[in-house]
């Protein structure tokens, strides 16, 4: 394998639309087309996350023939074909055939159990716009014979249990069903199945169970079998109740020789739980290495010194993550935190005459929440490993700091660690998988929007409060057991970063410039007549992050305040998403209006430097994906450029500008020459080693193979660009003439 090309589908992109793309792939050099999910999933879907039929691939997309076309094509030109899997979660949708049956028949369906649902009481279902009782009373609900007898409201309707629609009174039949109707407020209060972090309308799916398994993994394994799908894509690994067995039955189904990667955060210095047959990451970890590397230390301690003045703000980011759990927890993930305490309390009564209350249960479980440092352990069976009890240990001595007495936290501990009875064992699957929704939602999706000091590190996989690295630190990186494999993807953008690659890097930009950019933010208050330094300084980022050069596309200040009303909810503060203020929303969002203004009336001067570095930090992020160990994995037009920010704005639908700016053309000729290099000396990159060095300004990064050396050079100060170049590679093999391949900066 080269590398491999993100293309997503839907939003105008099919089977046949993507056919077109191909020629043009395997001119720029990849070697596969990576997909995002091609099966059926609910009707209009905009990214394919909410599989309704993994038996299925979508009509919509063009049905198996349509794919089977794709994949033919594609391997005609030299292209493999990488598969996105949804092994965690199915809709929870009438679109779901599974589902369906499921609500007609509770636990009597053939499908019951393959949903995480609790079936000793009904399926709770927040899909009604308002209170239950209300629409009753104004005759808002009816029966009909459509649909194999259901109940219906505007906008919705459910299956009826077989039978029941004999009782006549509509309140007397909707007593009898497998499921209980609710409005969609009362959705985070309690809910009886297990969901995707805090999306009630993805359903956890129970793929622990073999035959639950064999039905989701039973088509993409096929498409492997008939020589249509090369390579598979694992997304959230971490919702499965046993990730290490999923991996070991997907390997024995689809064999050794085809690539699995998975979608696993791992953080800090956390190393791929041993034992996981897969061929590595999707990358993550490899693209925040690139972005500390390329963070100017002196320029960022003086940025950092700006913000604190301007802003007020604080650099405690380890107790930002802790607020906002303890805020999270009880708000967006209620129900989670109830079925945790309702199991807890079901395995302490096993051996215990006296297990502690509830509210004593409560406290103690928010604590662990709140201090567990990590996605999820991994502890299947006791005994756990030294790591995962290290890991559950340190946390319940961290939160017995905060609590009067920790016994329940140590009871707790126990059925972590020791527990070997089925109710523990329940308890331990769901713990396990609630602690990677905290994160997500917690870190991810709060306080990335609250922590506004340098947004180039507030990224999928990083951490905001260490944001440097140097040759030392990323050869240590190489050498520890988190560091990259040969085999694993290494993305910079991908449909789940926080901003797409370029962006990020216009945004490093401000720490080689600090004090422009300060000038830069300066004007940006005056502009903006508010005196809410924290989100101004935030906006003016991400401004400078999708500017358009030379001119404003008409779209940008829409896209600006749109991603800022999201940053807005997702930080939690003046606005949530699920009770928006929208009075408080645009008063703020008027501000970040008044900026971008400004700007397209006369752009300041402050922009030009930072987006001309901005450009060189964007070619050499691009030399060094392509350097590391990993497979470089290509987000839809990141050869080109990704000015972008979080979903939906990076999930636009592809297209390639007609006529591109000199940047993109130099990005796009640098990505084919390496990707030329990287077939030509396969041997190097597939199992070469990897080491960096700095000295006098100068940094390289060597890779080597049987004798060869493979080595990337480039300035620390990218002004000084002396020799005309903005880095360069030389390859030990290569005759003297064709040495040193140049790459000069854009125009």
């Amino acid at each position: 394998m080269i590398a491999t090309y993100r293309l997503q589908l839907r939003n105008g992109i099919d089977f046949a639309a993507a056919k077109t793309f191909l020629p043009y792939l395997a001119d720029l050099g990849v070697s596969h087309l990576y997909l995002s999910p091609i099966f059926t999933a609910t009707e209009g879907s905009t990214h394919g996350y909410d599989v309704a039929n993994p038996q299925e691939i979508d009509p919509a997309l063009g049905g198996e023939d349509g794919f089977r076309g794709l994949s033919e094509a594609a391997q005609a030109l030299g292209l493999g074909i990488a598969l996105d899997l949804v092994p965690n979660h199915t809709a929870l949708s009438l679109d779901n055939p599974w589902m369906r049956d499921a609500m007609r028949h509770g636990p009597d369906s053939a499908y019951a159990d393959y949903f995480a649902i609790d079936w000793s009481q009904k399926l709770i279902l927040p899909f009604l716009p308002e209170p239950l009782d209300d629409m009753l009373a104004r005759g808002e609900l009816r029966l009909t014979e459509d649909h194999g007898g259901a109940v219906e409201w505007e906008g919705g309707w459910l299956p009826l249990a077989p039978g029941t629609a004999a009782l006549g009174d509509i309140a007397a039949v909707l007593t009898h069903q497998h499921w209980q109707l609710r409005d969609w407020t009362r959705e985070r209060g309690a809910l009886s199945h297990r969901r995707f972090f805090n999306v009630t309308g993805l359903i956890g799916m129970r793929i622990e169970d073999p035959a639950v398994f064999a039905a989701m993994t039973e088509l993409p394994a096929r498409l492997v079998r008939e020589g249509l799908a090369h390579a598979l894509r694992i997304d959230h690994i971490d919702g499965l109740a046993d990730p290490a067995t999923y991996l070991e039955r997907l390997r024995q189904t689809v064999g050794d020789a085809v690539p699995v990667w998975v979608e696993k955060i791992l953080t800090d210095d956390e190393a791929m739980p041993a034992g996981w047959q897969t061929d590595g990451t999707t990358g993550y970890e490899a693209g925040r290495q690139i972005c500390c590397l390329l963070t100017e230390p002196e320029g960022f301690a003086r940025l950092d010194a700006f913000w604190r003045d301007r802003t007020g703000g604080c650099d405690d980011y380890e107790t930002m993550c802790r607020e906002a759990r303890a805020q999270v927890i009880p708000e967006d993930l209620a129900a989670e935190l109830h079925q945790l305490i309702d199991l807890a309390q079901a395995a302490l009564v096993v051996d215990r005459l006296d297990p502690p209350d509830a509210e004593t249960l409560r406290e103690a479980m928010l604590a662990l929440l709140i201090f567990f440092p990590r996605y999820r352990s991994y502890i299947t069976t006791p005994p756990a490993t030294p790591e995962d009890r290290a890991i559950i240990e340190e946390t319940v001595d961290a939160a017995a700091e905060t609590l009067p007495q920790r016994e329940a936290l140590d009871l707790l501990a126990g059925l972590l660690l020791d527990g070997t009875d089925k109710p523990s064992l329940k308890f331990r699957i769901r713990f396990q998988q609630v602690t990677g929704a905290v994160v997500a939602k917690a870190q991810e999706d709060t306080a990335f929007f609250r922590h506004t000091r340098y947004l180039a590190a507030n990224e999928v996989g990083a951490e905001p409060d260490t944001p440097l690295l140097d040759a030392q630190g990323l050869n240590a990186w190489f050498s520890s057991a988190q560091g990259q494999r040969d085999t694993a993807l290494t993305l910079t953008s991908s449909h789940d970063t926080k901003r797409a690659e370029d962006t990020r890097m216009r945004i490093a930009a401000i720490s080689h410039h600090p004090e422009t950019f300060a000038a830069l933010f300066d004007t940006a208050m005056q502009d903006a007549a508010r005196s809410d330094a924290g989100f101004v300084w935030y906006a003016t980022q991400s401004l400078l992050g999708i500017w358009d050069d030379p001119a404003p596309g008409p779209d940008l200040c829409e896209r600006l305040t749109e991603h800022l009303r999201k940053a807005l909810r997702e930080g939690g503060e003046i606005t949530r998403w699920s009770f928006p203020d929208i009075e408080a929303e645009d008063a703020t969002l008027d501000s970040a209006r008044r900026i971008c203004a400004a700007w397209e009336a006369q752009p300041p001067a402050e922009l030009a430097p930072l987006i001309a570095t901005g450009q060189r930090l964007s070619l050499l992020q691009l030399a060094l994906k392509m350097m590391l160990p990993g497979m470089p994995d290509i987000y839809q037009r990141g050869e080109r450029a990704l000015y972008e920010l979080t979903d939906p704005d990076n999930r636009r639908p592809f297209a390639l500008p007609e006529t591109p700016t000199s940047f993109e053309q130099a990005k796009s000729d640098a990505t084919r020459r390496l990707l030329k290099l990287r077939r030509q000396a396969e041997d190097v990159f597939r199992a070469g080693t990897a080491e960096a060095a700095e000295r006098d300004g100068i940094f390289t990064l060597t890779r080597r193979a049987g004798g060869r050396e493979i080595t990337l050079r480039f300035r620390r100060d990218l002004r000084d660009l002396s020799d005309g170049a903005l880095f360069e590679i030389r390859d030990s093999a290569a005759e003297d003439t064709a040495a040193r391949l140049a790459f000069p900066p854009p125009a």
